[in-house]
């Protein structure tokens, strides 16, 4: 063999060997490529997972509150239905017989807060009821129109210094807090 052919064949080995390293490189550059690619992929896949967990999260939330404040809007104007119809329903008792009797036990009451009254107040509709029950409770006291007073009277002390109003109303107003409370309770049990 001649040195030209052992040159060649050395050159040509050298240049396998150097292909052979040149190739194990580049499959070691393309599998870590890969592997970070993978890693990044995974990573990106972990963070949008967790961002739609956390979307999902405050939209039901967001759900929940809204229905939760819609519940407690129609609850609200459940309420204040409720006692709408309430006060229609107390203000339709001034036109029934039994009236007589109701007033009977305001004014009892009225009588029993200011004995020395002198004027009993009532709205005008409601005058003729104030002089049965006055009469049924043995009483003379001057009646006078208050168109503010309905549902009920205002007992006025001698010179009008002094005043008790009980209606039904403002018995209503007075017991409002703790019957919106039973109200509510209601609402939720239905």
């Amino acid at each position: 063999m001649s040195l030209g052919d052992i040159l060649e064949t050395e050159i040509q080995g050298e240049v396998a060997r150097i292909r052979a390293e040149g190739q194990a490189r580049a499959e070691q550059i393309v599998a870590q490529a890969q592997e970070r690619a993978r890693t990044l992929i995974d990573s990106r896949q972990r963070a949008l997972q967790a961002d739609y967990a956390a979307g999902l999260t405050r939209a039901r939330s967001a759900a929940d509150l809204d229905a939760n404040a819609q519940r407690l809007s129609a609850g609200d104007t459940l309420q204040v239905q409720a006692f709408q119809a309430a006060e229609q329903t107390l203000h339709e008792v001034t036109t029934v017989p039994e009236y007589t009797q109701i007033l009977v036990r305001l004014i009892d009451e009225g009588l029993q807060a200011l004995p020395n009254a002198e004027v009993v107040e009532a709205a005008s509709a409601e005058h003729g009821a104030v002089h049965q029950a006055l009469a049924q409770l043995g009483r003379t006291l001057q009646v006078r129109a208050n168109e503010q007073v309905k549902t009920g009277v205002r007992l006025v002390g001698p010179g009008g210094k002094t005043s008790v109003q009980n209606t039904l109303l403002g018995r209503l107003q007075a017991g409002r807090a703790d019957l919106s409370a039973q109200v509510s309770r209601l609402l939720a049990e239905s």
